[in-house]
């Protein structure tokens, strides 16, 4: 292990996490529930960086930084996790510029705490693989694995068993996010879910596999946020390739076939409704 360049300054993207479907088969008695997903990630995200420190610290800005904890944060714990299994006794001055909308189905906390743990991995010189850390990442929550190793895979269990998929056909579109800025609470969602299991993802290719597939959480959310059916329709106007919010709401995405498409869709829908934040990215 090498110890980090004093006044060095190293970063790591916090990719946006997006589920293409997302069914939930049944509760467990832990309080997680039993899914299969489809996890996907855009270019873009939230931005961790790092200098050296004699303890880990964390600093918080960007426009969506207002009212998160700077102690009680996925970041911290990643980085204070990562430490105490690899027996690092140096600290890291984190700083989180938070991009993304807080509490909106997109990754979030998750993907601040996989970036952190990949950051660190490199910034202390630890050389733990991207499997060993997906496993260190297990405890900090259901998302965090996958979005550590930010690729397309297909998650089961509660999205901590993950499955590298074929994703050639998905990396020909680009995805169009809204969000209108209303928090929903994971917690509060997957409990209005009405425990009905409507069947497994099917297999094969990604696009055909979402299109035919479903997110579970969608209804339930749409009950808590009505405004949810709005954002839905403007999309789905717009002709794209797939519709469907992701996670446990409140964002939702489109895929087209083209950056113009998205682009062109993206104009509509700021035009049609005031107040939503939006976001284009293209798959990894």
């Amino acid at each position: 292990m090498s110890d980090p360049v004093l006044g060095a300054t190293d970063s790591e993207i916090a990719y946006t996490k997006i589920n293409l479907a997302l069914h939930v088969r049944k509760r467990l008695p832990n309080s997680y529930h039993s899914i299969e997903t489809i996890f996907a990630f855009i270019d873009t995200g939230d931005l961790i960086s790092v200098q050296p420190d004699e303890s880990v610290t964390l600093a918080i800005s960007g426009p969506f930084a207002q009212g998160l904890s700077k102690t009680d944060n996925l970041v911290v714990q990643a980085a204070k996790r990562l430490a105490d299994i690899s027996n690092v006794k140096l600290g890291a001055r984190l700083h989180l510029d938070k991009r993304l909308p807080v509490a909106s189905g997109i990754g979030g906390g998750s993907a601040d705490a996989a970036a952190t743990l990949r950051l660190l991995n490199r910034f202390w010189g630890l050389d733990h693989s991207i499997a060993a850390l997906a496993e260190i990442a297990g405890p900090l929550g259901a998302d965090v694995p996958a979005c550590v190793v930010s690729q397309t895979c297909r998650g089961i269990g509660i999205g901590h068993d993950l499955v590298r998929i074929p994703d050639d056909d998905l990396r020909d579109c680009t995805a169009l996010l809204i969000n209108p800025l209303v928090p929903v609470s994971t917690a509060d969602i997957f409990a209005a879910w009405d425990g009905v299991d409507r069947g497994a993802l099917e297999s094969g290719p990604v696009i055909p596999v979402a299109q035919n597939g479903r997110n579970d959480l969608q209804k339930p959310a749409i009950a808590l946020v009505p405004i949810l059916i709005d954002v839905l329709q403007l999309l789905e106007e717009c002709q794209p390739v797939i519709a469907r919010m992701s996670g446990s709401g409140a964002t939702c995405f489109a895929l087209f076939d083209s950056l113009a498409a998205a682009e062109n869709a993206e104009q509509q829908c700021v035009r049609a409704m005031d107040g939503i934040w939006t976001l284009i990215g293209q798959f990894r």
